[in-house]
C-alpha cells in the first residue's frame, strides 16, 4: 500500500474517531445537565420500543404510571435510541416554557403532519409564525364568531334530528354518539372555514372520509419512527393509502380556494364554475367563512401568502377545528351521563335561561350559563382534547436544579398536568365547582391549559368554546342522557386527540 493510501486511511480514521468522541462528549454534557431529572426507564433504549406496539389506551396507562412515579417532581425522561424525551407537567415549570417567545418551534413529533398541513400555523416557526399568527388572529374577532354561530346553530339542529332518527331506529337502546358528533363538527368547520356545505350529517363525502383516514394513518405513523422518512413511508401500503387520501384533501381545498378567488375578482358573491363532485354549494349562501376573511386580510398584507400557503392554513384550521371539539362534546355528555346530579343542575340552569322557548340559543345567552361553563371546564380538565404539546428548545431552560438542554424536545402531557394529584385533589372526581372563583383564585394559571398557553395558545379557542356550548345546549334542551360505560370501564387513548377507543354508548330520554 503506497503512502498516499495510508495517509487517506489514517485521515479517515482520525475523522471518524474525532466525530465519535465529539458525539460521546456531547452526550455526556446532556446527561450531566439532565442528571437530576427522574428517569422512568433505563438508558439508552428505555420503554419506547414497547410503546410502538401497544394500543393507544395502553400507552396512556403508561403515562399515568409515570405520573404516579414522578408527581412530586412534575418532570421525567423517557429514553429512545439514546435520545432523551423530556416530559414536563408541573405548573411552576410550565411558566418557563409556555410564555417563551424564543422556544416556539414545534417538536419532532409534529414532522409527520407536514405533508398534510405544510407550513401552516401549527407547523411554522420564527418570523413566519409571527406573521401568520397576526394575520389569522384577525379572522377570529368576536364579531366574526357571532356570524359563525348561525352555522353552528343550523348544524346543531341537524344533529338533533340525526340523534332522533337513531333513537327511532333503536327504540329503548343506547346509541353511539361519537360518529354523530364528529359529523356535526365536520359540517360546522367546513362551512365556517371554507364556506362550503359538505353535508356530512346527511351522507358520505369523499373529502370527509379522506380527512378521517389521514388522521388515523398519521397517528399510527407517529409511533413508528422509521416511517418518518417520507420516501420510505410512501413505499409501504399504508403510505400509498395516505398519499391517495392526501391527494383528495389537497385537491378539494385547492378547488375551494380557486373558486373563492374568482368570487372576489368578480365581486358578484357567486362563482360560475361547476362543482364536479357536487360536494359543496359554494356561493349559494352569502355567509362569511374563515377563507373569505383570510383572503381579505391576505390582500392587504405586504407579503401575501401563495395558494399553497393558503391551503396549508385552511387544512390547519380543518385539522384543529373538528376532532378537538367533537371529543370535547362527547366527553361532556359522557361525564354528565355518569354524574346525574350535576346533569340535573345543568337542566335547571337551562330552564332558567330558556324556559319553554324552542328558539335556538343565541351567543348573548351563553354567558348566562355559568354552571354549564364550569361543567365544560371540568370536562376539559379530565379529558383535554389535544393531549400533548411539544417544543424543540433553541436555548437552555433552567427549572430549579434541572437544566433542559437546547436542541432537545420538551413535551407537555396536558392530561398529566390536569390530573396531577399534587395540584388537583382526587383528580378523577368530576367536580365543576373546582372552577368557582373562590376555588380558582390561588391556583397556578398553568395548572389548567386545555388550549395551551402563551403566544402559541389555540388561535381558535373562543370558536371552539362557542361551538362546544351550542352543541351541548341543543342536545340537553331536548334530552336527559345516561352513559353505559363509566370512567373505570371506558377505553380511550391519544389518537391525535384524546378520544374513545370503543363505541361511546348513551341512553337518551326526552325531557318532560
Amino acid at each position: 500500500m503506497d503512502f498516499i493510501s495510508l495517509a487517506l486511511i489514517f485521515t479517515l480514521c482520525v475523522i471518524v474517531i474525532f466525530r465519535v468522541l465529539l458525539m460521546v462528549h456531547s452526550h455526556y454534557v446532556v446527561r450531566q445537565k439532565l442528571k437530576n431529572v427522574p428517569q422512568v426507564d433505563s438508558f439508552p433504549f428505555g420503554s419506547a420500543y414497547e410503546t410502538m406496539s401497544i394500543l393507544p389506551e395502553e400507552r396512556l396507562k403508561k403515562d399515568f404510571e409515570y405520573l404516579a412515579q414522578t408527581c412530586k417532581k412534575g418532570i421525567y425522561i423517557q429514553w429512545f435510541l439514546g435520545k432523551p424525551y423530556i416530559f414536563v407537567y408541573k405548573p411552576e415549570y410550565l411558566e418557563h416554557i409556555f410564555p417563551s417567545t424564543v422556544n416556539i418551534t414545534k417538536g419532532e413529533r409534529y414532522s409527520v403532519l407536514e405533508s398534510w398541513l405544510g407550513k401552516g400555523l401549527v407547523m411554522s416557526t420564527g418570523k413566519q409564525w409571527f406573521h401568520d399568527r397576526k394575520l389569522i388572529g384577525a379572522t377570529f374577532h368576536f364579531s366574526i364568531l357571532e356570524k359563525f354561530a348561525v352555522v353552528m346553530t343550523e348544524k346543531s339542529e341537524i344533529l338533533k334530528n340525526c340523534i332522533q332518527q337513531k333513537l327511532d331506529e333503536n327504540p329503548g337502546k343506547p346509541i353511539n354518539i361519537y360518529p354523530l358528533i364528529v359529523n356535526a363538527t365536520l359540517d360546522i368547520i367546513c362551512e365556517t372555514a371554507m364556506g362550503i356545505n359538505i353535508r356530512a350529517q346527511e351522507g358520505s363525502s369523499k373529502y370527509i372520509e379522506a380527512v378521517q383516514e389521514i388522521a388515523e394513518l398519521i397517528m399510527t405513523r407517529a409511533f413508528q419512527p422509521w416511517l418518518w422518512i417520507d420516501w420510505l413511508y410512501y413505499l409501504t401500503p399504508t403510505g400509498k393509502q395516505y398519499k391517495t387520501a392526501l391527494k383528495i384533501v389537497h385537491e378539494f381545498a385547492d378547488e375551494v380556494i380557486k373558486k373563492k378567488k374568482l368570487e372576489r375578482q368578480s365581486k358578484t358573491g357567486k362563482t360560475e364554475l361547476e362543482n364536479k363532485d357536487d360536494e359543496s354549494d359554494i356561493g349559494k349562501k352569502k355567509k362569511t367563512a374563515f377563507l373569505d376573511l383570510l383572503l381579505e386580510e391576505n390582500a392587504k398584507d405586504d407579503t401575501p401568502m401563495t395558494d399553497d400557503e393558503l391551503r396549508s392554513q385552511v387544512d390547519t384550521i380543518m385539522f384543529g377545528g373538528h376532532d378537538t371539539t367533537s371529543v370535547a362534546v362527547c366527553w361532556t355528555l359522557f361525564l354528565l351521563g355518569n354524574n346525574l346530579d350535576h346533569q340535573e343542575k345543568v337542566h335547571e340552569e337551562l330552564e332558567e335561561v330558556f324556559g319553554d322557548s324552542e328558539a335556538p340559543a343565541t351567543v348573548k345567552q351563553l354567558p348566562l350559563l355559568k354552571y354549564l361553563d364550569r361543567v365544560i371546564k371540568e370536562t376539559l380538565r379530565i379529558f383535554p382534547s389535544a393531549n400533548v404539546i411539544s417544543r424543540e428548545l433553541v436555548e437552555d431552560v433552567k427549572l430549579d436544579d434541572h437544566i433542559l438542554p437546547k436542541d432537545h424536545e420538551v413535551s407537555v402531557p396536558i392530561v398529566l398536568v390536569h390530573r396531577n394529584p399534587e395540584v388537583w385533589p382526587d383528580p378523577l372526581k368530576f367536580d365543576p365547582d373546582r372552577f368557582l372563583p373562590e376555588n380558582s383564585k390561588d391556583r397556578n394559571p398553568y395548572a389548567y391549559v386545555p388550549f395551551s398557553a402563551g403566544p402559541r395558545n389555540c388561535v381558535g379557542m373562543r370558536f371552539a368554546q362557542q361551538e362546544l356550548k351550542l352543541l351541548v345546549i341543543t342536545i340537553l334542551r331536548k334530552w336527559r342522557v345516561k352513559s353505559v360505560k363509566t370512567m373505570d370501564t371506558i377505553r380511550y387513548g391519544d389518537i391525535l386527540v384524546l378520544r374513545p377507543c370503543e363505541e361511546l354508548l348513551m341512553h337518551f330520554t326526552p325531557k318532560k
